[in-house]
C-alpha cells in the first residue's frame, strides 16, 4: 500500500452526497426503482477546513462488496486502525459563496464503487471544478444511499458479461491476443464480439446514461449556486464508466468532452461521428477493444497508452493493494502524476478553454499520441441528444 496523493491545488475540498428517488422502473429488478446515488467533491477555502477530520474514504460495506465482486484483498480492520481509511476532502466544508465552478461527471466500472477514484475527483475539485461521482446500483459491488441503506451488485451479473460466456472469452482472448489489424479493422473485430456475446452489456450503457441524466437534473436544481453550467459539462470516467462517458458525448449535447480510463467501447455506433474533443487512456491489454474513439471523428482525439499497467490501476485500488495482475507494474505515484496531469490538460484546454491544445508530453510510463480529424464535421441537423 502507498501513501494517498496529495490534492494540488490551490482549493482544499469539500464533499457530501446525495441520492435521486425516482419513478424510473429498475431493469434489473422489476417492480422496484432506480435509485441514484451521488456524491459531490467541490472547491473550498482551506481556511473553512482547518480543525475539520478528513472524509472516510471507505465503508465496511464497500470493503465487502469489492470482496465478493472482484475479490480485491482490502484489510478494512487495518486502514482503520492505522488512520489510511481517509480521503483529503471535508464532508460538508462551507461554500465559497458567490463563486460557481464547472462541471466535471465521473462513473465507476462494473462491480466498483462510486469513490473507485476518488483521489482523481479530488485532485480536479482542488483545481476548480466541481466533481459529481455517480453511483450505479445493483452494478456496483455495493452503493450506498443517504437514508443509511445499501445493496451489493446483484447475483449473477458477472455471468452476463459475455452470453454465452465461454465463447465470448475466447472470442476475446483471441482478439486481446493478436491485435491484429489497423485501428478501423481492430474496432471492427470489437464490434462483432460485443453484437454477439456483449448484448446485455451494451443493453446497459443507455441506463447509465440516464442514471447521470437524472443525477445531474437533481444537481441543477439543488446546487445551482455552486456549480456553473453555462460551458456545457465535461464527463470521465473508469470502465464501463468509461464507456458512458464516450456515450454521453455522442448522445447529448450537454457534454462537450471526455475522458474514458480504460473502458471497452461497448455501445452501438453505427455511422455515428464523434463531434467532442475526446482522451482515451489505456494498458496495453486493453487497446484492441478501445480504438472506436480513435477513428470517425470531427474533434481532436487522443490516446495516452501506458507501460506497466493492469485494468485496475487506472483506480484507487493502485494505493491500496500491489498485485501486479490486477493493478499493473508502474508505481503507483507515477501513475496517478499521469493521470491527473492528462485529465488536468486536457480540461482546461477543451473545458475551461484557457489554451489552445493540451500540453501532453509523452515520457517512459505513458505515450501520448493525437488524432486529427478523420471526418467532417457533420451538419448540425444531424446531431442527437438523449
Amino acid at each position: 500500500m502507498t501513501k494517498r496523493p496529495s490534492p494540488t491545488g490551490e482549493y482544499a475540498v469539500g464533499t457530501c452526497t446525495y441520492t435521486v428517488y425516482n419513478d424510473r422502473e429498475e431493469v434489473l429488478a422489476p417492480g422496484t426503482m432506480r435509485s441514484i446515488s451521488a456524491r459531490l467533491y467541490y472547491p473550498v477555502s482551506g481556511k473553512s477546513v482547518k480543525g475539520m477530520a478528513m472524509t472516510r474514504y471507505m465503508s465496511r460495506n464497500v470493503a465487502k462488496g469489492l470482496a465478493k465482486s472482484v475479490h480485491a484483498p482490502i484489510n478494512y480492520d487495518k486502514r482503520e486502525a492505522t488512520g489510511d481509511n481517509v480521503s483529503e476532502c471535508y464532508t460538508d466544508a462551507p461554500v465559497i459563496g458567490g463563486v460557481k465552478f464547472p462541471l466535471v461527471v465521473f462513473s465507476h466500472g462494473y462491480f466498483a464503487y462510486r469513490e473507485s477514484n476518488a483521489f482523481l475527483c479530488i485532485e480536479l475539485a482542488s483545481h476548480g471544478y466541481v466533481v459529481l461521482c455517480i453511483g450505479h446500483p445493483l452494478e456496483a459491488c455495493c452503493t450506498e444511499f443517504d437514508d443509511g441503506s445499501f445493496i451489493f451488485s446483484l447475483k449473477g451479473l458477472s455471468n452476463k458479461q459475455y452470453e454465452p460466456f465461454l465463447g465470448g472469452i475466447i472470442h476475446a482472448m483471441k482478439l486481446t491476443h493478436n491485435k491484429k489489424g489497423t485501428e478501423r479493422e481492430l474496432a471492427a473485430q470489437f464490434d462483432e464480439l460485443q453484437r454477439s456475446y456483449c448484448k446485455f452489456l451494451m443493453s446497459r450503457v443507455p441506463e447509465w446514461e440516464k442514471d447521470t441524466l437524472s443525477a445531474v437534473a437533481y444537481a441543477k436544481e439543488h446546487y445551482a449556486d455552486l456549480i456553473d453550467f453555462t460551458p456545457g459539462i465535461a464527463v470521465t470516467g473508469h470502465s464501463f464508466g468509461g464507456a458512458t462517458a464516450y456515450a454521453l458525448c455522442q448522445h447529448n449535447s450537454e457534454y462537450v468532452c471526455g475522458v474514458n480510463l480504460d473502458g471497452m467501447l461497448l455501445g452501438d455506433y453505427k455511422d455515428m461521428i464523434m463531434t467532442k474533443p475526446f482522451l482515451q487512456i489505456c494498458c496495453k491489454g486493453n487497446y484492441c477493444a478501445e480504438t472506436k474513439s480513435l477513428i470517425d471523428h470531427s474533434a481532436p482525439v487522443y490516446l495516452a497508452k501506458f507501460e506497466g499497467m493492469q485494468h485496475l490501476g487506472f483506480t484507487d485500488m493502485k494505493h491500496m493493494m500491489a498485485i501486479r495482475a490486477l493493478t499493473g507494474k508502474l508505481n503507483a505515484d507515477i501513475a496517478f502524476e499521469n493521470i491527473r496531469k492528462l485529465h488536468l490538460e486536457f480540461f482546461e484546454a477543451y473545458f475551461r478553454k484557457s489554451k489552445e491544445y493540451p500540453d501532453f508530453e509523452s515520457n517512459e510510463a505513458v505515450t501520448v499520441k493525437v488524432y486529427e480529424p478523420d471526418v467532417p464535421m457533420p451538419s448540425p441537423s444531424s446531431s442527437s441528444s438523449c
